[in-house]
């Protein structure tokens, strides 16, 4: 209980959705964009012949919302994995504001931009939608729409989920909070149940708005993140 009133806390009021102004939310989506489009446009170096190819796809955490690119989770992740052996390439497909109606519409452009298939996929969606109070059925419909696609293709998944703020109320909570786990049994993909477990309730760890982390707090979830993505890697 005391976990769940930190939490939300950490939110504050649903009105605020993404903590951020528009003005930011868009300069950062922009920022994120033109990231996303160079990584798809020109390769980041050769692939060696035993790299293997992870897409980021998500919102702002992932796109690394008030971070240094360099602080950002798919460049921290590619470094721990690194630093555990695997060469990995990470690409950030993250951008700031997406619902997950909004990243479902360019999914195919950001698979098709890559100069390959990807060994893997990591999805993290569904904060704005329920920010926004957004039917938990229309995140389900649209989640499940990112995996159909993932599987046409064969691309393994890796789901790092959301869990709904408590002041959405159980109503919401309980609709929200099983489309995660759901979805993993269904497509056979990795799970992270909450991508900001153990980070979101330390505001030594999260930027001055409450809802981002701040690059200690990427560096903890790189840390609880990465082996899961090793062990996907290494089943693939």
């Amino acid at each position: 209980m005391k976990k769940l009133a930190l939490y939300a806390g950490a939110f504050g009021l649903v009105q605020g959705l993404t903590g951020c102004t528009e003005e930011n939310v868009s300069a950062d989506r922009a920022g994120s964009e033109r990231v996303l489009n160079d990584t798809q446009a020109v390769p980041a170096s050769a692939p060696q012949d035993d790299e293997r190819l992870v897409l980021a796809f998500g919102d702002s955490l992932y796109a690394g919302y008030g971070l240094d690119p360099k602080e950002s989770f798919p460049e921290q992740l590619e470094q721990a994995l690194a630093a555990k052996g695997l060469a990995v390439d990470v690409r950030n497909a993250g951008v700031s504001g997406d619902t997950t109606a909004a990243a479902q519409r360019r999914l195919a452009f950001a698979l098709d931009g890559l100069d390959r298939k990807p060994d893997l996929v990591m999805v993290n969606l569904g904060g704005n939608d329920m920010l926004r109070g957004i039917d938990p059925d229309e995140t389900r419909r649209n989640l499940t729409a990112i995996c159909e696609e993932l599987k046409s293709r064969d691309i393994p998944i890796m789901l790092t989920g959301m869990i709904a703020a408590p002041n959405l109320g159980n109503d919401y909570a309980d609709r929200f909070n099983p489309i995660y786990r759901d979805l993993a049994e269904r497509y056979d993909a990795t799970l992270y149940p909450f991508f900001l477990e153990g980070v979101i309730t330390d505001s030594g760890l999260m930027l001055a708005d409450r809802i981002h982390p701040n690059a200690k707090g990427i560096e903890a979830i790189t840390r609880n993140v990465a082996p899961l993505v090793a062990t996907a890697l290494k089943a693939s």
